[in-house]
């Protein structure tokens, strides 16, 4: 059973992990695409809408940030993660 529980843990840290890379690929595109869309554009009086839209999905990624971290952290508690998994993990996500 414990190397069950460890499975499915590692399972859902890898899956953490990937949302959480996924999520910060595609805010860089789109971040990118925000960039050529101002460069093409010609200047205009309000360009501040776009630029209103990237620092909403910040406080999203800190939460996910907190709540990947509280994750892991139970799992260390529990036995599922070694210190070393445990630190490997953290510093992924304290990366993103």
């Amino acid at each position: 059973m414990p190397g069950l529980l460890r499975g499915v843990a590692r399972t859902a840290v890898i899956a953490g992990t990937a949302t959480s890379v996924s999520n910060r690929v595609s805010r860089r595109q789109g971040n990118r695409w925000a960039q050529q869309a101002q460069q093409q554009a010609p200047q205009q009086a309000a360009p501040a809408q776009p630029a209103a839209a990237p620092p909403a999905a910040a406080p999203a990624s800190s939460v996910d940030r907190i709540s990947a971290l509280r994750e892991l952290g139970e799992l260390r508690t529990q036995g599922v993660l070694t210190e070393a998994e445990f630190a490997a993990e953290k510093a992924k996500i304290l990366a993103s």
